[in-house]
């Protein structure tokens, strides 16, 4: 059989292939996507972002209908299961899968499930689900088929009670209590969810503090009120062994603490998903962790291959996936991308609160001998919070104490990832407008969460002048 043949061939649909397809597209490419999976969206649709956004918006909903006066005498008749979160999460995601899927037809972009193999350094062969293959040929393939969690070999994650971030989302029941090992964003995440359905939750860290790449104000703030939800945090530990019984597991440290609780989730380091697709035989290096190591325009070892995406390492965030996706797609398309990938990006943490932050912390500013000064705007000041009920957390801006240009955002509080792009178009502005004081003279819509920004403004201005 004659091979398929076209321009540039993606594989994997999640947001980096998704950008990289449509760039290519309307740039007036013959695309194909290929997805291993039955479903389009990738990862990022079906076992990540979606879904775990999708599990921790309604949790918020059931945690303000609980702390509302107005419903307070119906209660106790609302029992919510986390298989009934499933279930709500799962319409997101069908939704999600329909408008991607019209939005390549509409485009003409062919969709091909099945696995792919490289058989050449310009043909990959695709087998399907019933191993029937097909070989599809290209002079350009884009690779974007994103991470999976990571799987210690001594621990088995076929025993029902041993779950990670994938099979998490296959739990039929409420779990009386957890232990989550890995205390990154994951984690943190799943630790918000499940305190707030009275599950009793372990909190395992590697490290000595939660989150340590943010603002250590922030994840002080964090620490303090995944405690008072509940939580247990412990810092500084690492695993042993994991003792997988019918009645529990035991999470068995090196400083000789045990966990037992009813599962445990495994929430600590990911993969990429490179494996059994003969990236090696082309030639295309690949390291320990499975990632493919690409230069800083995302091209691979071999010139007409790229990879973007999860699959690549860090930052793993779906909104710079799919931005690098279309900047690869310019690259291809015309020879050169005829714009630059920002190097602040926002980072957003559905924790409850959340947490939303861009630019550098106070420790690193210490550190580099920047002369900075800080602006703040306490939630409980401000007044949507006071009507939403959403009153804590905070708005901090660090910025220059000569020039006042912002040098970091970090917030804390409800709708923490939607507020930080108010002051990140400010930071990308050049020289001086970007400035404390377009927030000061700026009108804000009374109330709005929005009114944070002249709030910290102003309290920082008051430290200088």
């Amino acid at each position: 059989m004659r091979a398929k043949r076209y321009d540039v061939v993606v594989i994997g649909s999640g947001p980096g292939g998704e950008g990289a397809a449509m760039k290519l597209v309307k740039s007036g490419k013959q695309v194909a996507i290929i997805e291993a999976f039955d479903k389009v969206g990738g990862g990022c649709t079906h076992w990540g972002t979606i879904p775990s956004k999708a599990l921790r918006h309604n949790i918020q909903l059931l945690r303000d209908f609980r702390r509302n006066p107005l419903f307070q005498h119906t209660h106790d008749q609302v029992q919510i299961e986390y298989s009934d979160l499933l279930q709500a999460a799962g319409k997101v995601i069908n939704e999600q899968v329909r408008s991607r899927l019209r939005h390549y037809a509409r485009n003409r972009v062919d969709v091909i499930h099945g696995r792919a193999h490289f058989t050449g350094p310009h043909q990959v062969e695709v087998v399907q689900s019933g191993g029937v293959g097909e070989t599809i040929e290209a002079e350009h393939f884009v690779i974007a088929t994103g991470s999976r969690p990571y799987r210690p070999d001594d621990l088995d994650f076929s025993h029902p009670r041993t779950l990670d971030s994938d099979s998490v989302l296959r739990l039929d029941r409420t779990p009386d209590s957890i232990t989550i090992y890995g205390a990154g964003v994951i984690g943190c995440e799943y630790a918000s969810i499940f305190c707030n359905l009275d599950v009793k939750v372990n909190l395992v860290n590697t490290r000595d503090r939660l989150l340590s790449f943010l603002d250590d104000e922030i994840t002080d703030a964090l620490s303090y009120h995944l405690r008072n939800q509940g939580t247990v945090i412990r810092h500084d530990e690492e695993y042993e062994q994991v003792e997988a019984l019918d009645d529990g597991v035991v999470l068995h440290c090196k400083s000789g603490k045990k966990f037992k609780t009813d599962v445990l989730l495994w929430a600590n380091g990911r993969s990429g998903n490179t494996e059994a697709m003969g990236l090696e035989e082309i030639g295309v290096s690949v390291n320990h962790r499975g990632q493919i190591e690409v230069d800083k325009t995302y091209v691979t070892s071999l010139p007409h291959v790229y990879a973007v995406g999860d699959v690549v390492g860090p930052p793993a965030l779906a909104s710079a996936s799919y931005d690098q996706g279309r900047f690869v797609g310019a690259q291809i398309a015309t020879g050169s991308a005829d714009w630059q990938l920002i190097d602040d990006f926002p980072t957003g943490i559905y924790t409850l609160p959340e947490i939303s932050s861009l630019g550098r912390t106070e420790r690193e500013l210490t550190a580099q001998k920047v002369p900075y000064e800080v602006g703040q705007a306490g939630f409980r000041t401000i007044a949507r919070a006071q009507i939403t009920g959403h009153d804590v957390g905070m708005l901090k801006l660090l910025f220059h104490r000569e020039t006042l240009e912002i040098l970091g955002i970090h917030c804390f509080g409800e709708g923490a990832s939607e507020i930080v792009h108010i002051g990140q178009a400010v930071m990308a502005q050049p020289d001086k407008a970007n400035s404390l004081l377009y927030f000061a003279e700026t009108t804000f819509n009374y109330p709005t969460m929005a009114e944070a920004y002249r709030v910290a403004a102003l309290n920082g201005l008051n430290r200088i002048f």
